[in-house]
């Protein structure tokens, strides 16, 4: 599913209503250059989750922050300048995946042999001016039913 966002705004109301389906175990993986969104989309999931968007900041010297004030935790990764994945194992990912919140993961492609077997998939990109394209993509059975929810707030 591929969805144009013409503002930052129309960019956080995508991840808020992308949070209302949200469940604790659920992983959100963002890919994409520079200044596509992914902080911006992490933004409104928090907000949508009851997480001040005004906590979650994009710094690429902490691998992972933890806002657990929401409806559910919220585990944000920035991967950024993780090197090697064996490097985020000794922080004990798994139990923020596959925990009591939300993971949502910048750099996702970071993890390499570590990526998680299902998750949401969104690929970020420059579009024409100052959009972004967002494009989705489900694996596994739980989040093609979260896809299916967010097409039929979106319309897409």
């Amino acid at each position: 599913m591929k969805i144009i966002s013409n503002s930052v705004k129309e960019t956080l109301n995508l991840g808020a209503l992308l949070a209302r389906h949200l469940q604790a175990g659920d992983i959100i993986c963002l890919q994409g250059d520079l200044g596509t969104g992914k902080t911006t989309l992490t933004k409104g999931i928090a907000e949508g989750l009851g997480v001040s968007r005004a906590e979650v900041t994009s710094s690429s010297f902490i691998l992972i922050r933890q806002h657990l004030e929401g409806r559910v935790p919220l585990f944000h990764f920035d991967l950024y300048r993780l090197k090697e994945a064996c490097n985020i194992a000794v922080l004990g990912y798994e139990e923020y995946f596959y925990g009591e919140g939300v993971s949502v993961i910048e750099w996702a492609e970071n993890l390499k042999y570590l990526m998680p077997k299902e998750r949401l998939m969104v690929e970020l990109s420059y579009h024409a001016g100052n959009k972004r394209a967002f494009n989705f993509a489900a694996i596994g059975a739980r989040y093609k039913e979260l896809l299916g929810r967010l097409r039929e707030d979106t319309g897409h």
